[in-house]
């Protein structure tokens, strides 16, 4: 099985078909941001009925790599791991289980390598997100992606509340 089909089982594990997405695409590092961007207006789309009328957010890949700061693959990994599991709105509220999302997160950053580089709208990065500069036009996301070997992997949550 090759690494992009095994990365997509993987981030297709850590999403939730409602609050979390999440994309594999054949790109390089100069393409996160677009990539991003690309997650976020399907997120949108999907919650366009939540939305706050005239929210504004980013509306260029430009506009979303101003709000993305480099980060390390282990707090990839974590990040992948509290988007996955835990609930943006309501802060400490499991939204599934954490037995799966860590070995899926490690399993995403190891098969990016070691040369992958890692980014993040996440401005506290640590457990429990409290901070963060917005990729989408909804009230809430957080968002880590990673670039290497010609892929560009991105996991996204959104809510509103």
């Amino acid at each position: 099985m090759d690494i992009r089909t095994e990365l997509r089982k993987l981030v297709g594990s850590l999403t939730d078909g409602e609050r979390v997405y999440g994309r594999v695409a054949p790109a390089g590092v100069d393409a996160v941001a677009e990539e991003v961007h690309r997650l976020a207006v399907k997120a949108q789309r999907a919650w366009a009925r939540y939305a706050v009328p005239g929210a504004e957010g980013p509306d260029s890949p430009a506009e979303v790599a101003d709000a993305l700061v480099e980060t390390t693959g282990q707090c990839a990994g974590e990040l992948m791991t509290y988007l996955s599991t835990e609930d943006l709105v309501f802060s400490g509220q499991l939204r599934r289980s954490r037995a799966h999302a860590p070995r899926a997160a490690e399993g995403v950053v190891k098969l990016l390598g070691d040369d992958s580089r890692w980014w993040t709208n996440v401005e506290d990065s640590s457990v429990g997100v409290r901070a963060w500069t917005p990729v989408t036009r909804l009230t809430f996301d957080g968002v880590v992606a990673g670039a290497a070997n010609g892929l560009v992997v991105v996991l996204l949550q959104v809510s509103e509340d």
